[in-house]
C-alpha cells in the first residue's frame, strides 16, 4: 500500500543519488569548501599584510574603492573587492594546477601489452598445399 502513494521518481532519485560519481562531487564540493577557506585565511592573513605596505596602509584589498563624486550617498566602484576576488582566484587555480599534476606524476602508467607480431605470410608450399586441399574438397 505504502508503495502505492510514493511517487515513482523516488526511486529513480535514490538510484542517481548512491551512484558513486555523485558521492564524489559531493565530498569534492565539501572539500572545496574548506579549500577556499584555507585560501581566504592565506590572502587575508598572509598575503594581504604585504600588499598592505604597497597600497598605504590598507589592511584589507577589498577596501579599496573609488567614489563617483564627493556628494553622500554616490555610487561606488569596489575595485578592491575585485582584485580580492581575483587573487583569491588565482591562488586557487595554481594550487589545483599543481595538485593535478602531482597526482598524475604519481599515477601509475598502465604499460599497454605489447602487440603481436602479425602472422607471417604463407610460404609458396604452403600455398600450394592449400589449394591441393581446396581442389580435393571440391571434388568430394
Amino acid at each position: 500500500m505504502i508503495n502505492k502513494l510514493k511517487p515513482a521518481w523516488i526511486d529513480e532519485f535514490k538510484k542517481f543519488a548512491l551512484k558513486g560519481n555523485v558521492v564524489d562531487m559531493a565530498v569534492g564540493v565539501i572539500i572545496g569548501g574548506a579549500f577556499g577557506k584555507i585560501v581566504t585565511s592565506l590572502v587575508n592573513d598572509i598575503i594581504m599584510p604585504s600588499v598592505s605596505m604597497l597600497t598605504g596602509d590598507t589592511k584589507n584589498l577589498a577596501e579599496l574603492s573609488y567614489a563617483l563624486s564627493a556628494e553622500e550617498g554616490a555610487p561606488v566602484i569596489k575595485y578592491g573587492v575585485f582584485c580580492q576576488t581575483v587573487l583569491d582566484f588565482l591562488i586557487i587555480a595554481l594550487t589545483i594546477f599543481w595538485a593535478v599534476r602531482l597526482v598524475c606524476k604519481l599515477r601509475v602508467k598502465k604499460e599497454e601489452p605489447a602487440p603481436e607480431p602479425p602472422a607471417p605470410a604463407p610460404t609458396p608450399e604452403e600455398i600450394l598445399l592449400l589449394r591441393e586441399i581446396r581442389d580435393a574438397l571440391k571434388n568430394k
